[in-house]
């Protein structure tokens, strides 16, 4: 949560960190960074459905009746020219910062406690069916919940065990489409940029408003729902970083279908496990995909041996075109459809397709898991309590309101990163996202990421720590970044968000002083490094003041404990098994696809079904940060001690230490 403290007669903006609660996907263990299986190590970049995920944000404030404060837009002009109007922006917005965030509770500012994350934390586990209530009064509802949380006891049909069980919002009717298109354009919106496409190896770039892209959106469902899709169908997407890829997403979403997004270019073995697991009806895929420099990857043999090797046959595979390589032939006989030819064709014959509400713990999508130390676990997503996680996370954590606010997110669709801040959390804010097929270096040199942040004037980043190594790699004395930020390319960036692995101070102390150079100036709340943890099936959010190498504090509605291999509380500052109270809030995922005995096995078997267990090792000190060590499975006893992997290396990560 964001606080604001007076430094030197200035109002400096300080941010802190959360823990983040179970989210969309998750890992049997953390995975390399290309997706390789076998690695027990934890995970090297954001394209990978992450391990543990931890991330940093701020809490905006709230009116009394729980809507979001209106914030002043940040002025679009230069940075160079227009300093005094960011300045005023500046003023004006931390003006409008008159309410405990997330509260009902007005606060002046003279009373505010200096972190009131603290506050907001303990209200949400005190009380979630408010606070919770709140949060998805920021959505539009179909048919709106009579009630926030219902907790029961269900009986596993194979092993008999009974355990505790939680819906939330359970008769509401929501559609995700609705939220992160339409309502925007209902709002008066539709002019505002949707989505920033950029592609340097291709040379491609594209913006789409809210009202293209729910004109696409429209006819896109349109057309899929001709093709035989329907409410509860699965749609499974297999496709590169392109403008189409969202589309589908939203087309999906729109028709109450479920999608399984598959990271494009996964191996014919891989995508033929997860055709299996999920049985769609429709694959929608791509001729080919762009991997930074390297020839592009036809697609063509990897989806046809995939389908070759599954024992499931969907009805269609519909193929976007691209120029660099084609399919050919497109196979109609076989249920082959080109997506442009159906949608040109729904097109002329005004063929659109209205949303379709789904029921609040209805599936919105799966994603698997990377399938380590077995069978890829399918995570099932619910449509309510994703919706209204996210937009919490975007607005309260990642400070992206609206329009006028960009996140660049360099991961994949293809991964749980991607889902949820280059898909669905930027649009469910109304702000606009850089979809970027490209890397960090290569693409064409270690400028890649400055140049996205300059030319899209990128307010928010979110990347992994391999990232920045490689950039330094390529770049040690940071010219490009300098080259830029002298310039004025970097002010409008006000926080670089670090996930995927566990982040040195090295590297965070590194960039913070860059940002405090280069990005936005103190005098508009500064521009700061945030590390994360991540959950391998959580979902990332944040803040209060950043302890390098800890996670930070636990997010709201998440109720973080230290207990030992008995499932008894340890001491603070004792190392232990990280695990999650219950039941674990709306952001979190309560099941698994079709296997609510794994589930039970892999989460709650281990503590007798009173905690979660996250799978990672850790400590929580006597101020409540939280300092992830290891995975469990990296944890030594030593004549009685627990120590971890993370520990002991960790001053190898020493900046003082030499090489």
């Amino acid at each position: 949560m964001a606080s604001w403290e007076h430094e030197g007669g200035r109002q400096r903006r300080q941010l802190g960190l959360a823990l983040a609660g179970f989210s969309a996907t998750s890992h049997d263990a953390p995975g390399s960074a290309d997706g390789s299986a076998g690695k027990h190590n934890r995970g090297t970049c954001l394209e990978h459905p992450a391990p543990r995920q931890v991330v940093l944000v701020l809490f905006p404030g709230l009116h009394p009746s729980g809507r979001q404060t209106i914030m002043p837009p940040w002025p679009r002009k230069s940075p160079r020219a227009g300093l005094k109007t960011l300045h005023a922006a500046s003023q004006a917005r931390l003006a409008a910062f008159r309410y405990n965030p997330l509260t009902t509770t007005a606060m002046p500012q003279s009373s505010r406690p200096s972190h009131p994350q603290d506050d907001v934390h303990r209200q949400s586990l005190e009380d979630p069916t408010s606070f919770w209530a709140r949060q998805a009064d920021h959505l539009y509802w179909h048919k709106k919940p009579s009630s926030t949380l219902v907790q029961a006891k269900t009986t596993l049909e194979k092993s008999g065990v009974t355990h505790a069980t939680w819906s939330w919002f359970p008769d509401g009717q929501i559609s995700t489409c609705y939220n992160c298109v339409d309502r925007h354009v209902v709002a008066g919106h539709g002019h505002h940029p949707a989505i920033y496409y950029d592609s340097p190896v291709t040379k491609t770039k594209q913006t789409l408003s809210y009202a293209q892209l729910l004109d696409e959106v429209e006819v896109l469902a349109g057309a899929l729902r001709e093709e035989g899709v329907k409410k509860g169908d699965v749609v499974l997407i297999y496709m590169p970083m392109i403008p189409a890829a969202l589309i589908g997403i939203l087309a999906v979403s729109r028709l109450g279908a479920v999608h399984a997004v598959v990271f494009g270019g996964f191996a014919p073995a891989a995508l033929a496990q997860r055709i299996e697991a999920s049985r769609p009806v429709v694959i929608l895929t791509a001729s080919c995909g762009i991997d930074g420099a390297k020839a592009p990857a036809a697609y063509q043999p990897l989806v046809e041996e995939a389908l070759r090797l599954s024992s499931h046959k969907p009805l269609r595979v519909v193929v976007w075109q691209r120029d660099e390589v084609r399919w050919h032939p497109i196979s109609r006989n076989i249920g082959e459809r080109n997506w442009q030819s159906i949608v040109k064709s729904c097109r002329a014959r005004n063929i659109r397709a209205a949303c379709v509400p789904v029921a609040s713990s209805d599936p919105v999508y799966i994603i698997h898991t990377s399938g380590t130390t077995g069978t890829p676990k399918g995570v099932r997503r619910d449509a309510a309590g994703h919706a209204v996680g996210l937009q919490l996370s975007i607005k309260y954590l990642f400070d992206i309101h609206g329009p006028g606010d960009i996140i660049f997110t360099a991961s994949d669709i293809g991964w749980v990163v991607g889902h949820s801040f280059i898909a669905y959390a930027p649009l469910l804010a109304g702000a606009a996202t850089v979809l970027y097929e490209g890397k960090p270096v290569g693409t064409p040199d270690a400028s890649a990421f400055w140049r996205v942040v300059e030319e899209y004037r990128v307010t928010s980043m979110f990347t992994a720590p391999t990232a920045l190594r490689a950039i330094k790699r390529d770049d040690p004395d940071n010219a490009r970044l300098k080259e830029i930020g002298n310039r004025g390319g970097l002010r409008t960036l006000r926080a670089l968000f670090l996930a995927g692995e566990r982040s040195e101070p090295a590297i965070i102390s590194a960039y913070q002083e860059l940002l405090d150079e280069y990005a936005a100036p103190p005098d508009e709340g500064g521009s700061h490094v945030i590390d994360n943890w991540w959950s391998t099936e959580t979902q990332r959010h944040p803040p209060i003041g950043i302890k390098p190498g800890s996670a930070g504090k636990a997010m709201p509605g998440f109720d973080v404990r230290i207990v030992d291999d008995e499932s008894n509380e340890v001491p603070r500052g004792t190392m232990g098994n990280i695990v999650l109270g219950l039941p674990l809030a709306p952001t979190a995922f309560r099941t698994l696809w079709e296997d609510e005995e794994r589930f039970y096995k892999g989460y709650l078997k281990r503590f007798g079904g009173k905690w979660v267990d996250t799978g990672d090792a850790g400590f929580i000190d006597e101020e409540g940060y939280v300092s992830v060590m290891s995975r469990n499975d990296d944890v030594l006893n030593v004549s009685a001690h627990r120590l971890s992997s993370g520990m002991s290396l960790s001053p190898c990560n020493d900046p003082q230490r030499s090489d």
